[in-house]
């Protein structure tokens, strides 16, 4: 007898992928408005896989766990999610309440939002999609497939082009967001998961391959991979500096962030962290990087210029690579294992808010 796994990957890729119109239920409140309640959206099923086989929930790579958190350009509004739940967190942050849930999702990977803000993007590797959700009415306006694997998404600042891991397939697939399309595939990668990482300037894409523990940077131009970078420990959650120069990456495997020279990739520090660290996160005016420790429940703040550790944030809960900051590098916010949204003061590296509790 066939495992449930070989049964479903069987099924994905016996059938040919159909985009679907989604005109279900969905929330019409206004996120906007802090009087926004919402009841819950649902996501139309999509495709021939919905993520059970013999009516036991069986996702295509439910063993792979991660999360994701996105801030709206103005502030307000957080959207979370993590691969273990079947749906979106909206959550007001001035409140600190949830909104809404967004249902109908399997494994949802990776939430980007629009730089207008009135929109965002989230991955599932499930159902092998990537949808933009309006913020205003919490109703999928796009639905694009990239088949069963996609994962981890980054877009340039202007949000005409996104970038898409495929850890089944060991692609990337550029897609044209105005044309929602897909315009490009890259090809050349082992297990690229979560970790994708665009350079500011938008001419050097990063790209982990957890398989083989190397990155790979791809030339935006070209849509070539140009070299390897080496030396890492189960690489997770990346982030590169405003110049491009330096690269920051997070092993989860022996509780360490490499600090790399973008221009040689030589490894210039590995900072010792916290427990299971899968967030290496700068802040905008680069003054601190924080380390998601998944196994020690905190956050290890290091100087990214010394590579000193400056203190740790406790009263976390499972934080991983899901941390945003405020425009002002003030405040923090990181995604919690319940859902929830710790706000953290970023100068007293403390918690002072949790948000999004019931």
């Amino acid at each position: 007898m066939k495992s449930a796994k070989s049964t479903r990957r069987m099924i994905l890729s016996a059938t040919a992928v159909v985009a679907l119109a989604t005109s279900g239920a969905v929330a019409s409140a206004d996120a906007r408005s802090p009087e926004a309640a919402g009841s819950p959206g649902v996501v139309v099923p999509f495709g021939s896989y919905n993520g059970t086989v013999d009516g036991v929930r069986t996702p295509f790579d439910g063993e792979i766990h991660n999360n994701s958190l996105a801030v709206s350009p103005d502030e307000r509004i957080a959207v979370a999610a993590n691969s273990q739940s079947d749906h979106l967190v909206v959550i007001d942050l001035r409140r600190g309440r949830e909104i809404t849930k967004i249902k109908g999702y399997v494994t949802p990977r990776n939430i980007l939002f629009a730089p207008d803000g009135h929109s965002f993007t989230v991955s599932d590797s499930t159902l092998g999609v990537l949808d933009r959700i309006s913020l205003h009415t919490f109703q999928v306006e796009k639905r694009l497939p990239l088949g069963a694997g996609v994962f981890g998404t980054a877009q340039t600042n202007d949000g005409k082009r996104l970038y898409a891991n495929n850890e089944a397939a060991n692609t990337v697939t550029v897609v044209d967001l105005a044309a929602s399309r897909p315009v490009s595939v890259i090809t050349g990668f082992a297990q690229p998961r979560q970790g994708v990482k665009l350079a500011p300037a938008g001419d050097i894409l990063y790209v982990t391959n957890f398989q083989g523990d190397r990155i790979t940077t791809v030339d935006t131009t070209t849509n070539k991979p140009a070299k390897e970078i080496g030396g890492f420990n189960q690489v997770r959650g990346l982030s590169v500096s405003r110049d491009g120069t330096r690269l920051y990456a997070a092993n989860s495997g022996d509780n360490t962030v490499s600090i790399i020279d973008t221009a040689s990739g030589a490894t210039l520090q590995k900072v010792p962290v916290g427990q299971q660290p899968y967030g290496a996160a700068l802040s905008p005016d680069e003054t601190v990087l924080f380390s998601g420790n998944l196994g020690g429940n905190t956050l290890t703040a290091v100087d990214p210029d010394t590579g000193t550790v400056i203190g740790t944030v406790t009263g976390l809960i499972g934080p991983r690579q899901a941390i945003s900051f405020s425009a002002d590098s003030k405040t923090a916010w990181v995604l919690n294992e319940d859902l929830t949204v710790a706000e953290v003061d970023v100068h007293a590296l403390k918690v002072i808010r949790t948000l999004g509790k019931v």
